[in-house]
């Protein structure tokens, strides 16, 4: 399924053989010219764990086993002063 143009209800979580947590919810997701799914907000606060990267963006992180899940960009979301993942 393209979750780019996926808007009904849906959740957005990720599961390994050590861990299963829920990350995103279609109420946050937005159009964005991202090839990827945006979203503005995770589920939970600690949904995600977030580092700051050299050059601006905070890499976000599974908040259960660490994985690496993407970016958190700063003022890219679908209303001033939100965040996009």
């Amino acid at each position: 399924m393209d979750m780019k143009c996926h808007f009904a209800p849906f959740l957005v979580g990720k599961s390994t053989r050590i861990t299963s947590s829920l990350l995103f919810s279609s109420k946050s997701k937005f159009e964005h010219s991202s090839p990827w799914p945006a979203f503005s907000e995770t589920i939970h606060e600690d949904s995600v764990s977030k580092q700051p990267e050299a050059w601006g963006p905070l890499k976000v992180c599974c908040g259960k086993c660490g994985n690496g899940l993407g970016h958190e960009f700063f003022y890219d979301g679908p209303r001033e002063g939100l965040s996009r993942f």
